[in-house]
């Protein structure tokens, strides 16, 4: 008798908790595609979608949640092969918690499975831009190996630049001194020369 008034109450609570409480209760008895259909939490049915392996739905779910749901997007993310943009959201939940070692596995699994993107330089130590100009529109800057790597009158530093640079350690020094004696005492860290009181 006790046990059927318990089961009795625990229906009802679930009844009153809505379709979410229904789309829990599914996940736990193991029925994630029942519990996506229950589910109206985009972040509770894109776990139901995610265990049901439906993985596009999931992480349209995920990204209709948000912020919240960061490391389940890397997961829908991870298995739709979308692997760099995986990994860029495994380094936002390692950014907000560098301790979460599931996060930091995860990352480091889905890094192994593309080869990374690296950026081509101009042998300046930076990637050139070329501006462009549409004929509809403002002019905008675009990334390209080919153009020149800094405007006119700006100059790469360069083995030739260097060379022309005196090889005085003593005056650098005395400059920088200056320099931070100057910044400090606009600060107030250091207090002005005595002057001649009189």
């Amino acid at each position: 008798m006790r046990r059927g008034l318990l089961a009795l109450a625990a229906l009802a609570a679930v009844g009153l908790g809505g379709p979410t409480a229904w789309a829990k209760l599914a996940l736990l008895a193991g029925l994630p595609g029942l519990a996506a259909t229950f589910a109206t939490e985009p972040a509770i049915r894109g776990v139901a979608l995610y265990q049901a392996r439906r993985f596009a739905e999931a992480d349209a779910a995920f990204a209709e949640a948000g912020r919240a749901v960061t490391y389940n997007r890397g997961l829908s993310l991870a298995a739709l092969g979308n692997y760099p943009l995986a990994e860029a959201y495994f380094d936002a939940v390692l950014f907000a918690n560098p301790a979460d070692s599931e996060a930091r596995e995860n990352r480091d699994r889905v890094a192994a499975l593309y080869d990374p993107v690296v950026g081509q330089g101009d042998e300046a130590g930076r990637i050139a831009v070329q501006v462009v100009v549409p004929p509809d529109g403002p002019p905008t800057e675009r990334f390209s190996a080919d153009s020149p790597p800094l405007g006119p009158g700006r100059q790469v530093a360069d083995d030739a630049w260097l060379a022309t640079l005196p090889d005085d350690p003593g005056e650098f020094l005395r400059l920088r001194l200056s320099d931070e004696y100057t910044r400090r005492l606009s600060l107030g860290f250091t207090p002005p020369e005595e002057g001649d009181p009189w």
